[in-house]
């Protein structure tokens, strides 16, 4: 099996866990598996740089002198693996067999990149493994680039799909996915599996697991996993990220209604979402979405469900003496936008709206996530709403 294993910041924060990794790497070869390795800077080292820099860099020095704490971990780490008996040799921007280069915009020169980490991927079956610098890359004139927040991540994704590895491993200091914080909530636990979409929104609001942008780069194929660096088999336990994210515009196929109730500041009022939605749950009525305003809160539920849907809503309503009034709209439609580069595209509602106002199809919502724009349009706008939407983001 050939593995691309990531080890972060804390992983190899000192000469012992560095000892730890190499023993967890070595483990691996000696099992027979081709192995890469991304490394992140020891510690806070990246962060102790950035706060020493008293002076106004350049972004070509910036880069160089955050680059130094990469360039440290590998070095330490490749030593570790030759002390072992490990034919390992370290990549670092520079060098001719560097892999990641990126074009003039600061992208990703895909085609170059991938021929790269082929021939990386043929030293590996030789038996070597190659320790890379997370973190960085090279433009076409040598001058060293980064990937950005969580680019060690991005790297060891990247590489994994480039060199078609079977899996990639993040090795960092939690527990893979929890079900929540565990230094928040009692309880958390470890979640075996989870989906690319899954973690992709929990990344977007705050979840340091792996980095949004890396997972852009998983496919189906493509087996990610997150363990903690005290978890000395790579090959085993933590949490299993499955799917791959997809870029799609989808038509819901069934018309629906919104229904809103309207109240003075209900968005202040604990528990009036909560007892709206209970009293459709507990009748079986799907919600597709909600959306809130100071005064009101408005549930979109298929039509078919309409008058019943309606009819308990009127009973808290009346029961509420926050609320006041409900109403109901028909015949509407939702366009959904799911995108993989949403979140960093700080354009992405205006690529959706900007084609729907074109040809003045009027929007009864908008409701954005982490990863997707839904448009709530006039049923019999539908088709032309999708056909407008094609190609965005």
């Amino acid at each position: 099996m050939r593995v691309v294993v990531k080890f972060g910041g804390t992983s190899v924060a000192d000469g012992d866990r560095i000892n730890r990794a190499a023993d967890s790497i070595a483990a691996a070869v000696e099992a027979g598996h081709e192995v890469a390795v991304v490394v992140s800077a020891m510690g806070s080292t990246t962060d102790t740089l950035i706060d020493e820099m008293k002076f106004d860099a350049s972004e070509e020095d910036r880069a160089e002198i955050v680059s130094m704490g990469e360039r440290t971990s590998v070095r330490m780490l490749k030593g570790a693996l030759e002390a072992r008996g490990i034919d390992a040799s370290f990549l670092e921007p520079g060098r001719a067999d560097w892999p990641i280069i990126t074009d003039e915009y600061g992208e990703v020169d895909v085609e170059e990149t991938r021929g790269r980490a082929e021939q990386c991927a043929a030293r590996m079956r030789d038996g070597v493994v190659p320790v890379i610098t997370g973190f960085l890359a090279q433009d076409h004139d040598g001058t060293i680039t980064t990937l950005g927040r969580g680019g060690s991540d991005t790297t060891a994704v990247m590489l994994g799909n480039y060199m078609d590895a079977d899996e990639v491993v993040i090795v960092t200091d939690v527990e893979g996915v929890m079900t929540g914080d565990p230094d928040v909530v009692e309880g958390a636990r470890n979640v075996g599996e989870i989906t690319v979409d899954e973690l992709r929104n929990l990344s977007f609001r705050g979840a340091e697991v792996v980095a949004p942008s890396a997972l852009a780069y998983k496919t189906d194929g493509l087996t990610v996993r997150v363990v903690h660096y005290q978890h000395d088999d790579l090959l085993a336990g933590g949490t299993s990220i499955s799917g791959e994210f997809q870029n799609l515009i989808d038509l819901h196929e069934r018309e629906l209604v919104c229904l809103t109730a309207a109240g003075r500041a209900v968005r202040n009022q604990p528990g009036i979402l909560a007892t709206l939605s209970s009293a459709l749950g507990e009748e079986g009525i799907n919600i597709q979405t909600v959306s809130s305003g100071m005064d009101s809160i408005t549930f979109y539920v298929d039509a078919d469900n309409a008058e019943r849907a309606e009819a308990l809503m009127h009973e808290e309503v009346v029961a509420d003496e926050t609320l006041s009034s409900i109403t109901r709209e028909e015949e509407i439609a939702v366009v959904r936008v799911t995108g993989n580069d949403v979140q960093s595209q700080t354009d992405a509602i205006q690529q959706v709206l900007a084609p729907l106002a074109e040809e003045r199809i009027y929007l009864y919502d908008v409701v954005t996530s982490a990863t997707s724009v839904a448009v709530f349009v006039p049923w019999e706008d539908r088709e032309e709403t999708l056909d407008c939407l094609q190609g965005v983001l």
